[in-house]
């Protein structure tokens, strides 16, 4: 008997709300309506003031913004199934991944923190919502990221016979993560910064909130010392499993690393920033994944053109967006969360131990009842 289920994801680009509605079977993942809700600037800049490293944040702040992302995130799911013309009583559930805040697996303690209250959702769309995925991982000594890979074996099987070729998925988003799916195993981990510092740079000198197309990086010269010097970073020498985020890769981080290159023009920097991203993620298939025969792009950076463009050039084999094969590139991360919350209320695990390093496979997040 197919089941319907919505999943909700705002990523580490902070620029809004994916909500996907889902049917599943025994056998296919369809998808079947789409909805985008666009974070203000207000809210954006209450998440982007809860989320710098090493600076004290307002319980008020956060309490406030929990309370206004909840709503929002209600408001994402019932626009969804309005625009779809399904009641919501044909929803067996919402997976909501919530906003990061803060994800730092490597500190002692470990954690990971999202918002957006899941109290609200339930209550607000009637509709049971599972949240808060991350931390069941890290609670079996896991990452508690990326999550997506598992899905990624469940949608991309359907498309490809795995007996027969080995795909690489990469999704760009702020920050760039990998799946390989072969016939033996999933392997995954989060390779570095996807957009996250391109949107930085040209939002402070364009007053544009990412680069389109990589247009104004493909007006500039790639610094291959700054490129290099980028690279150099310990992450990148780090064995997987691993995971990264915006507290990291941060714009202090950035701003350190551009202050020994005061000669390198600001386009430059951008391009070289661009340059960056297709060149960690062309090393990563080629040091953790060489077997892969084709990779299949999704997330943001599927539509920035020059990006692609750069990514091609360092492999040898097909790379394309997952439109190809019929997946919307913007509509994948929400999806997994559908299916994830899926995997949740049929108390089946999400997690994948090889991906997040955890020690046990775990149901992951906490379920809150609708009132149906």
């Amino acid at each position: 008997m197919p089941e319907l289920f919505i999943g909700l994801m705002s990523g580490t680009s902070l620029d809004g709300i994916d909500a996907s509605l889902v049917e599943f079977n025994s056998t296919q993942i369809n998808p079947i309506s789409f909805e985008y809700l666009p974070f203000s600037s207000s809210i954006k800049n209450d998440i982007q003031r809860l989320s710098q490293p090493n600076k004290p944040i307002l319980l008020t702040e956060y309490g406030s913004t929990d309370t206004k992302l909840g709503n929002l995130f209600a408001l994402a799911a019932n626009n969804l199934l309005n625009k779809a013309g399904v009641p919501h009583s044909e929803v067996t559930a919402i997976g909501s991944h919530g906003q990061t805040i803060y994800h730092a697996p490597d500190r002692p303690p470990a954690f990971s923190l999202q918002i957006g209250d899941p109290n609200i959702i339930a209550e607000k769309t009637g509709i049971t919502t599972v949240a808060d995925f991350r931390r069941r991982d890290l609670a079996v000594s896991g990452q508690g990221a990326p999550l997506v890979p598992a899905f990624h074996q469940a949608i991309f099987s359907q498309i490809f016979d795995l007996t027969k070729e080995n795909i690489s998925i990469i999704n760009i988003g702020g920050i760039a993560n990998i799946t390989y799916l072969s016939a033996n195993k999933t392997t995954g981990f989060d390779i570095g910064p996807g957009n996250t510092l391109m949107d930085y740079w040209i939002s402070k000198n364009l007053n544009k909130s990412y680069d389109s197309n990589g247009a104004w990086a493909k007006t500039g010269t790639p610094n291959s010392k700054l490129v290099d010097f980028f690279k150099q970073d310990p992450y990148f020498k780090l064995t997987p499993p691993k995971s990264t985020g915006k507290e990291y890769f941060s714009q202090f981080w950035f701003n350190k690393k551009i202050s020994n290159f005061s000669d390198c023009c600001k386009k430059d920097i951008q391009a070289s920033l661009c340059q960056f991203t297709a060149e960690a993620i062309a090393e990563a298939i080629q040091q953790h994944a060489p077997l892969t025969n084709q990779t299949l792009i999704c997330g943001g950076g599927a539509h920035n053109e020059y990006l692609m463009q750069s990514i091609r050039k360092h492999l040898s084999h097909p790379v394309s967006s997952t439109a190809k094969f019929g997946v919307n590139p913007d509509h994948v991360e929400a999806m997994a969360f559908a299916w994830l919350a899926k995997q949740t209320i049929n108390n089946l695990p999400g997690n994948i131990m090889e991906v997040t390093g955890a020690k046990a496979p775990a149901i992951l997040g906490g379920i809150y009842p609708g009132r149906k």
